[in-house]
């Protein structure tokens, strides 16, 4: 009776199935929706309990509908994923994940997580449907679209961003939209890029809209993006009326020159960029240059607001 050894979940087929869906379900990428938290920290209420446990509720929430997407990609792309070097080890594309389990797991993410997100905060709930609406949009024909499909991608960030501050209702800051939009572009065009360079000659077999690009024109957008992002930045620090008016937050531009040079470096190098939430953990510089721009920014905002 003592000796009797407890049933080893791993080895069942239900554990296997549920681990095969959170998988799908891309916890790492989960990481964006910290963008809801950017209006506690920089409307300067990142000590105070109640707008964290409000934020976090909302990210909870982002999080489930955000992986109700993913498992919508996953079901809408399972032939062209099998054609990818990469995607076809996807539980999905794989067959280790059965259609039926992720369906009934995108629908009841959607049930739960939409009502949530009314009953949290109307603002809130009308973001988080207006993203799963557009989200569907890009599933099945936005993808298809030229240019249009990059900026409803951005889109998603620009969202996640606004979602934060009606949230916690406060104000959302024009730079705030402007700088993630153009972020969120660069990221975009890098991870199109790499798509471009990854499948080369079977770019078109595998997503059709790929057959719309060049690495010349990519490279071009990039280029133009890359320098309206430094430019957006600097001047939301030194204009922008609700940052401290000694000017300390200029201190932080440095950062976002070496964060999106290195990350150009990463793309252009070492033909990275696919899995931009996979390259912030795995570059110690790029992660190191992250952290030191929050650590400063919060710094400046909290310690030194005169």
């Amino acid at each position: 009776m003592w000796g009797r050894r407890a049933p080893d979940l791993r080895n069942t087929n239900l554990f296997f199935i549920l681990k095969q869906l959170l998988k799908t379900m891309r916890p790492k990428q989960w990481v964006k929706n910290l963008l809801l938290y950017s209006g506690v920290v920089f409307d300067r209420h990142l000590f105070e309990v109640r707008p964290i446990l409000i934020a976090t509720l909302g990210f909870i929430i982002f999080c489930g509908i955000s992986s109700a997407v993913y498992l919508l990609n996953d079901l809408v792309d399972i032939k062209k994923d099998q054609q990818h070097p990469k995607k076809r080890f996807r539980p999905l594309a794989s067959g280790k994940l059965p259609k039926s389990v992720a369906i009934a797991a995108l629908i009841a993410l959607v049930a739960v997580c939409v009502p949530a997100a009314f009953f949290l905060q109307p603002g809130f709930g009308g973001i988080v449907l207006l993203y799963f609406v557009i989200q569907v949009a890009y599933s099945f024909y936005l993808k298809n679209v030229v240019i249009i499909d990059v900026f409803t991608l951005a889109s998603g960030f620009v969202l996640r961003a606004v979602a934060g501050a009606l949230v916690i209702q406060v104000e959302v800051s024009p730079w705030l939209l402007v700088c993630t939009m153009l972020g969120a572009l660069f990221i975009g065009l890098a991870k199109r890029r790499h798509e471009l360079v990854l499948l080369a000659e079977g770019a078109s077999s595998h997503r059709q809209i790929l057959e719309e690009y060049s690495s010349e024109l990519v490279q071009e957008m990039i280029s133009v993006v890359t320098s309206s992002v430094v430019i957006a930045y600097s001047l939301y620090t030194i204009t922008y009326d609700k940052l401290p008016k000694n000017h300390l937050m200029a201190l932080t531009i440095p950062f976002v020159l070496y964060g999106i040079f290195r990350y150009l470096y990463l793309v252009y190098k070492k033909d990275e960029g696919g899995s931009p939430e996979e390259l912030l953990f795995k570059d110690i510089p790029l992660l190191a240059c992250v952290a030191l721009w929050g650590l400063t920014s919060i710094g400046i905002l909290y310690f030194f607001p005169a």
